[in-house]
């Protein structure tokens, strides 16, 4: 696992990043969600706002444990 990345000489940690990446990928659907009439059928939208971003942020720190390394030892 790689706990720092370094963005432009400034070493981040790499949960802030891919945390970063999951809010603006779980905002990103949650705008496509609006587009559909499913705000009748939920009972909390915040929980499903709260529930995409966790799921995002699970997936692309998976993602980055898998391919990162390969990527980082050439």
């Amino acid at each position: 696992m790689i706990d720092e990345l370094n963005i432009f000489g400034v070493f981040m940690p790499a949960a802030l990043v891919w945390a970063i990446i999951g809010g603006v990928l779980a905002y990103g659907t949650r705008l496509a969600l609006q587009r559909l009439p499913l705000e009748r059928y939920l009972w909390q939208t915040g929980l499903l706002d709260l529930a995409l971003f966790f799921l995002f942020w699970w997936g692309v720190s998976a993602l980055a444990d898998i391919f990162l390394p390969f990527a980082m030892a050439h």
